[in-house]
């Protein structure tokens, strides 16, 4: 595969990241605005568009960056000595520009206040466990599927994340640029700012331990992580 630069790597993952937030904001606005107070409703519409732009965030943009669009999945894989620790900062540091300027976007899309910041209460230890599952999960899902069903990691991480929504509390973010971008936007989807700095700690956490786990459930799993999410050049 042609090396991809690092300044590529990095503009991948924020714009796909900011497409993501676009998704989940701005899917969550028109769902709350046609769903007339079903609240059940709206967030169905604002699962199945998330799920699906996952998928094809992840195919579109895999190939150059890995399509992580999360730090705990960087942080991840970077333990695994997928992505190099001199990229971690950049890919972080994008996934969380990016995530801010695609929740900016669907403000802009839908006719709101560009600046938000979210009243969204999101607290308590229910939240909180919910999201150590959420990220859990997920890291479970890549690593399990990454070592013999490769080109079903998208599919299956949209799967996944799509009936996350559903059987966590949180609705899992289960992912930290996902939590800062959301909390800059008062709209369905938003979480306060106050809440976020213990969904980020319970993501990690969570990451980290399905990536422990994996390790030891899995041993074949490659040493290095040059393939998580779908193939990438490291």
């Amino acid at each position: 595969m042609k090396s991809v630069s690092a300044a590529r790597k990095v503009m991948a993952e924020a714009i796909g990241t900011a497409f993501l937030l676009a998704a989940i904001v701005g899917s969550g606005i028109m769902a709350e605005r046609l769903s007339a107070g079903n609240v059940a409703l709206a967030l169905l519409a604002n699962t199945i568009a998330t799920g699906a732009a996952l998928v094809a965030l992840i195919l579109t943009f895999g190939p150059i960056s890995g399509a992580h669009f999360n730090p705990a999945v960087t942080f991840a894989d970077a333990t695994q000595k997928g992505v190099p620790w001199r990229l971690v900062p950049a890919y972080i540091g994008a996934q969380c520009l990016g995530a801010i300027l695609g929740v900016y976007s669907a403000h802009l899309m839908f006719g709101q206040s560009l600046i938000q910041l979210s009243q969204h209460s999101r607290s308590g230890q229910a939240q909180l466990f919910s999201e150590f599952v959420a990220s859990f999960g997920l890291l479970s899902v890549i690593w399990g599927c990454s070592r013999t069903r490769l080109s079903a990691v998208p599919f299956a991480v949209g799967a996944y994340i799509t009936a996350a929504y559903w059987f966590t509390a949180s609705t899992a973010f289960a992912n930290p640029a996902v939590t800062i971008g959301r909390s800059f936007t008062n709209t369905f989807s938003g979480i306060r700012p106050a809440d976020a700095p213990g969904f980020i700690a319970m993501q990690f956490l969570g990451a980290l331990g399905a990536t422990l786990l994996f390790r030891w459930l899995a041993p074949a799993i490659p040493e290095t992580a040059d393939k998580l999410l779908v193939p990438h050049e490291t």
